[in-house]
């Protein structure tokens, strides 16, 4: 079983646990970037994480933001980039930037 499948088989484990879950998938990204595109990070309504978009740079942030969809319902897409003046805030001084979609599964 690849990544990917193993994220989508917890959240929909914890969905099914009656969970809210929110699902980040990165969907673009450029320059250094430690996952590549269609990397994936669930996240549940009690903060369970599993998978990863960054590798570590903007988890806090994605998990933030998705715990923002499960509360609001709608959808982000999120931008990291190395010319943001957070860019060392979220580990990304060496240059690259990620975009990554997050919604909350039904």
């Amino acid at each position: 079983m690849n990544e990917e499948a193993r994220i989508l088989d917890l959240a929909a484990e914890w969905h099914g646990q009656g969970e809210a879950v929110a699902l980040a998938t990165l969907i673009a990204a450029w320059g250094s970037s430690p996952c590549p595109v269609g990397s994936m990070m669930a996240v549940s309504g009690r903060s369970r994480v599993a998978g990863s978009v960054s590798g570590g740079c903007v988890e806090s942030a994605v998990i933030d933001a998705a715990l923002e969809v499960i509360r609001s319902g709608e959808p982000r897409r999120l931008s990291f980039d190395v010319s943001d003046q957070s860019a060392f805030a979220f580990g990304l001084p060496c240059g690259g930037g990620l975009q990554v979609y997050v919604e909350r599964l039904a």
